[in-house]
């Protein structure tokens, strides 16, 4: 089932509590937080304080995307916020199996990140552990950019290791999501989908998770 995490990166910082309800209402499955730190992509965000505070404005899947350099060091901070899964990315990990040990130790599912420039055989030693892989379709740190067409060959790629594993990993696309490129993701074998400003920037956001939804 084709799930749609949109991305609280677009929506108003000054009403975030509200914003989360918002699109809790609208039909989200997941809500996804992108974490940035200045140092790993150019952008500061939030912290796991305020995702501890958005935690009382829904029950839906908190999907945290840390985009930071040694995520190691925030597993525990995310999860004790209220996360359910945790990604972080293999191009600023040296031993990424301990923090996905450490995410499953408490509890949570784990995810690994790649970005358009990393080539999908980086999947490959996390196969059998992780519970997601997230593909981004944009280079990280910034929303409202352009999909990178040639990363449905990876997502495919992906897709493929994945269902020959045999494993249920659910396969996550972040970056340019529309109503357009969101048939090119599934096509090409992804079933989770983040959207941003496709979501946040439309005034009825449940038709907005609609249209990509059934796109």
């Amino acid at each position: 089932m084709l799930k749609i995490a949109p991305s609280i990166l677009s929506a108003d910082f000054a009403a975030l509590g509200a914003e989360v309800e918002r699109v809790d209402t609208a039909g989200a499955d997941y809500i996804h937080i992108d974490v940035m730190d200045g140092r790993f992509v150019p952008r500061i965000t939030i912290g796991s304080d305020v995702v501890k505070a958005l935690r009382r404005h829904t029950k839906k899947t908190f999907d945290v995307h840390l985009m930071v350099e040694q995520p190691e060091n925030q597993i525990d901070a995310f999860a004790d916020a209220g996360a359910d899964f945790i990604s972080f990315h293999v191009e600023a990990v040296k031993h990424g199996h301990r923090i996905v040990q450490a995410i499953h130790g408490h509890g949570l599912k784990a995810a690994i990140a790649l970005n358009p420039g990393t080539p999908a055989v980086m999947v490959e030693p996390y196969i059998d552990d992780v519970d997601m892989i997230l593909v981004m379709t944009v280079n990280p740190g910034f929303g409202g950019q352009k999909f990178i067409s040639l990363t449905l060959k990876k997502i495919r790629q992906i897709r493929e290791m994945i269902t020959a594993s045999g494993r249920p990993i659910e396969l996550e696309v972040d970056g340019g999501i529309n109503a357009d490129t969101a048939k090119l993701v599934v096509d090409a074998g992804a079933d989770v989908l983040v959207a941003g400003s496709a979501v946040f920037g439309e005034k009825n956001l449940s038709e907005a998770i609609r249209s990509i939804r059934i796109a």
